[in-house]
């Protein structure tokens, strides 16, 4: 299909065919629909914005550009113009918003999340602002691998092994990764050939690489070893986390099954205790996990869901133990006439006579 994009917007550049047919691939909007692009302006985001351009002028799909302003380093005011110079010359409209990070600690990691986090309400306000429900990230192969990497070493399961999703729901907003098949040595490529072509040159976050970091110290530390002794290894884990979805999603299922038969309440937030204790034990915390992500309750680590269990399966069988109350952020657990049920953790004001179970998460 001809290119109806005019030249003086590339300089010539010619994109790398797997990357445009990646979201030929993994993305279906039509003509008429609305997406943005996440761009930061890194190597990444920015060969996905070029790349989604000519994409979406061929499929009449109207594409706008997010840039989130984090406000954490002296030259991201420069960023944010870059990224504004990019979108001038692709002639599609660019929306910034600085944001506040809050850090969870004084750790780097801490830093890190609190930032993911602040860009994530970000995007949702700029989504809002310019009325769109989809949104493209550039994670691509080598991302996928270091978080299946990251994730084995803090000892994770298989919902954690399955690593970034290619698409996913948060803040009522649809995100999506079309290119997490792709290497980043191929988008590095088109990167320097875009550079060339047209002398705009993508920013370099010096975090990114930064050992203080738990992905920077992967980058910085591990990739040489990994890339020396098993080359390749990227798309061996990005393997493994496409099997521990399909395998996240078949658990699901059976979960699932397994939650209809616990008699739960309207809003699922009770269920009953001794038809939970009819499931095999490995059945029993299936479909405990699975109850706590329907509560947008998040789980907890393995050993906090080893006593929670404990504790069910200890109780008085008709639940009548007013000591079990088990506390999960900002959630209470605990077993009244034979329920099991989560509720607010403000309730712990009430002078109700149950003690909670303080342990750490």
């Amino acid at each position: 299909m001809p290119d109806p994009l005019p030249s003086s917007q590339l300089g010539g550049f010619s994109p790398s065919p797997p990357l445009l047919e990646a979201l030929n691939h993994h993305l279906s909007f039509k003509s008429g629909d609305s997406v943005a692009i996440a761009l930061s302006g890194g190597a990444d985001s920015a060969m996905l914005a070029v790349h989604a351009h000519i994409w979406a002028s061929r499929r009449q799909v109207t594409l706008h550009f997010f840039h989130i302003h984090h406000g954490l380093q002296a030259i991201a005011d420069q960023w944010q113009q870059h990224v504004h110079d990019l979108a001038v010359r692709l002639q599609r409209p660019c929306h910034s918003l600085r944001v506040q990070v809050q850090p969870r600690s004084l750790s780097a990691d801490g830093m890190e999340s609190a930032a993911r986090d602040a860009r994530y309400q970000g995007l949702a306000q700029l989504a809002q602002f310019v009325g769109l429900q989809h949104v493209l990230l550039a994670h691509h192969q080598d991302d996928q691998a270091e978080t299946v990497l990251m994730r084995l070493l803090r000892g994770t399961g298989t919902t954690g092994l399955g690593a970034m999703a290619p698409h996913m729901q948060r803040d009522h907003l649809n995100y999506w990764r079309p290119w997490l098949d792709q290497p980043r040595a191929r988008i590095l490529q088109a990167s320097d050939e875009f550079a060339a072509a047209t002398a705009w040159h993508a920013v370099q976050d010096p975090t990114n690489i930064n050992p203080d970091y738990t992905r920077g110290a992967v980058r910085d530390l591990l990739t040489p070893v990994l890339d020396a002794r098993w080359p390749g290894w990227q798309s061996l884990l990005q393997r493994q986390a496409q099997l521990s979805r399909e395998t996240q999603e078949v658990l699901d299922s059976v979960a699932s099954q397994d939650w209809q038969t616990l008699e739960s309440d309207e809003a699922g937030r009770s269920f009953s205790l001794s038809a939970w204790r009819q499931l095999e034990p490995a059945r029993q915390s299936m479909v405990i996990r699975y109850w706590l992500q329907k509560q947008d309750a998040g789980l907890p680590t393995q050993a906090r869901l080893a006593e929670l269990l404990r504790q069910l399966r200890g109780v008085h069988a008709q639940g009548h133990d007013r000591n079990l109350i088990w506390k999960h952020g900002p959630h209470l657990i605990r077993c009244v006439r034979g329920r099991v049920q989560i509720e607010p953790v403000d309730l712990l004001n009430q002078n109700d006579g149950f003690k909670a179970d303080q342990a750490s998460e």
